[in-house]
């Protein structure tokens, strides 16, 4: 999905809407990019430290779908996720919620929703993780549409003339 102009400056415009995008980043992100940015951050600022307000727990969620989009919703199936809350040093708190089971990868979810509330931070998170997750992510999912378009079958119909003279 491509968003325009008007829904990023709505996003930024909304904390809320802007939160829910970045967690969507970051349960998206492959768990390594988490890890290396994790490790740079140590090194380059010291140990974070945090404390686990609700640890890692997996569990299962029902996946809901619609017909055609639109159509009545129905239950699609259960899928699992892991969840984690943290708080910060200085007391802020962030969620992370992931899909599968890696409990790491939901608990550095959470350590960076918490830093991406801190303004001094959140120009770190978002150049040193965000940014280069949403492109990988948006090469993806271009790779995936082209690989997808590759194989678009076009259906033509001939109409065969009725009552035309036979000779």
């Amino acid at each position: 999905m491509v968003k325009t102009p008007k829904a990023n400056a709505s996003a930024a415009a909304d904390p809320t809407r802007a939160r829910a995008e970045w967690m969507g980043v970051l349960a998206r992100a492959p768990e390594s990019q988490l890890e290396a940015v994790w490790g740079d951050l140590s090194a380059d600022h010291g140990e974070m430290t945090y404390s686990l307000l609700r640890g890692p727990e997996k569990g299962l969620v029902m996946v809901r779908g619609r017909a055609s989009g639109d159509g009545q919703a129905f239950n699609l199936g259960e899928m699992t996720m892991t969840r984690c809350s943290v708080r910060l040093a200085d007391g802020t708190v962030g969620h992370g919620y992931v899909a599968g089971r890696s409990v790491r990868h939901a608990e550095l979810a959470a350590v960076f929703d918490g830093m991406m509330q801190i303004p001094s931070w959140a120009e770190y998170v978002t150049a040193r993780l965000l940014a280069p997750v949403k492109a990988s992510l948006a090469v993806a999912r271009a790779q995936a549409a082209a690989k997808t378009a590759a194989t678009k079958v076009e259906f033509f119909t001939m109409v065969r003339e009725q009552g035309a003279p036979q000779e």
